[in-house]
């Protein structure tokens, strides 16, 4: 019995000592992504799951983002890769890759998963209804306003609630061309003038029909002829980026992307801009419920080599949810997840511009994305831009680029 006892200690022990390293064995988790050195939102996620999870360590992979298209299926396609997750900049980017099979399905994981969060934004990241990847962030377009421009006017700042009509409206009565003083200003983009429409969820920017996009180009044209905004080919000509145009204090709003928040409160910060801004709801038409938005989602998946499938997911799960977008929004980024504590954070951060309009304009109702994921989207979107180009610079009248639209794409499908 003793001699039995005897062996049966020294198994558990030789069995606790074989346990120790890989308790104590630190777990490196490799995630490629973009410009990780200059992202302040990257490093903010590593040390707040770093911190969260003892003895596990976040790689990143940097590639440049403009090399992103090319370098990161590259990466994926070498047989010896051994990455864990990927990060997702355009939706299109999973469908191929998932195509590929790049892509680990995460029906093993979602389980009863809370997705509530997204506002449905995660449905782009399903595949024939499976699910490939999660967005942890989400960089809807709201309206920026330069309260001193208004305040100087004598002008209420925009509201949470306004249609595409007052928004015109307001942009004239800031306008003062004897002060350089502008209503509102246009980026050269198509997003810019004509994505709204797909703001009613209803209509996209792939579904061939371009109609309802003449409201929005009449209302730019006639802005642009009133002189509430630079002309377009002003802008591209001079190469003007709309941080700069807004920085120089003479354009009273500015429709952009959330993204502009972190820039702003850091060009403030760093002495390179003087500005007293807020934002409010971009506009919306007739119909369409206050707040809504559209915009891009910024995903992650799981590398179908990785051989630590577990932990992508444990890292996955935590980024795109509720601790990780407040990690996320600790530095002024949007994450894609949506509650009352993200928008806290985000609005606690030091430069956010003060007023409950400001802080409303973080809970959207609605976020459509910009470019849906269809099939021959890339080569839609590459018609829809070359018309809009074509229209803003007034080599073709809206209606005959409209019905351009219309006819290119049709082409596409016979």
């Amino acid at each position: 019995m003793k001699k039995m006892l005897s062996v049966m200690l020294a198994a558990m022990m030789l069995l606790s000592l074989l346990a120790v390293p890989a308790l104590a064995e630190d777990q490196v988790l490799t995630v490629v992504t973009w410009d990780a050195e200059t992202t302040p939102y990257l490093k903010a996620q590593k040390e707040a799951f770093e911190a969260s999870h003892p003895g596990v360590t976040i790689q990143y992979t940097d590639v440049a983002a403009p090399d992103w298209p090319e370098k990161a299926p590259s990466i994926l396609a070498q047989p010896n890769d051994t990455s864990d997750v990927f990060m997702i900049k355009e939706i299109d980017q999973l469908i191929n890759w998932q195509a590929q099979g790049y892509t680990y399905p995460l029906t093993e994981y979602i389980g009863d998963y809370d997705m509530s969060g997204f506002k449905g934004t995660e449905k782009n990241y399903a595949v024939d209804g499976v699910q490939y990847a999660l967005p942890f962030r989400s960089d809807f377009w709201v309206l920026f306003y330069n309260k001193d421009l208004f305040d100087a006017a004598g002008v209420d700042y925009p509201t949470n609630d306004m249609t595409w009509d007052q928004y015109a409206e307001l942009a004239k009565k800031l306008t003062d061309q004897e002060k350089g003083i502008y209503g509102t200003h246009y980026h050269t983009w198509t997003s810019a003038v004509a994505n709204w429409d797909v703001c009613d969820g209803v209509n996209t920017l792939a579904d061939g029909q371009y109609d309802d996009l003449l409201y929005f180009y009449k209302l730019f044209q006639d802005l642009e002829d009133y002189g509430a905004c630079m002309p377009y080919n002003e802008v591209k000509a001079s190469g003007l980026k709309y941080a700069a145009a807004f920085e120089n204090g003479n354009i009273a709003m500015l429709p952009m992307g959330y993204w502009l928040v972190s820039t702003l409160i850091g060009d403030i910060k760093a002495g390179n801009a003087s500005l007293n801004w807020g934002i409010a709801a971009v506009p919306h038409l007739e119909g369409v419920a206050a707040g809504s938005s559209f915009g891009n989602l910024t995903g992650v998946m799981i590398n179908n080599k990785s051989a630590q499938k577990d932990l992508a997911w444990e890292y996955i799960s935590w980024l795109c949810g509720p601790e990780g977008a407040k990690a996320t929004a600790s530095v002024g980024a949007r994450p894609a997840w949506v509650s009352e504590d993200v928008v806290d954070v985000l609005a606690s951060v030091e430069g956010f511009p003060e007023g409950e309009g400001c802080k409303g304009a973080l809970m959207p109702s609605y976020v459509a994305m910009e470019w849906p994921v269809v099939e021959n989207v890339a080569d839609i979107k590459k018609i829809v831009e070359e018309v809009h180009s074509e229209i803003v610079s007034r080599s073709i009248s809206a209606e005959e680029g409209i019905e351009e639209m219309n006819e290119r794409v049709a082409d596409l499908a016979k």
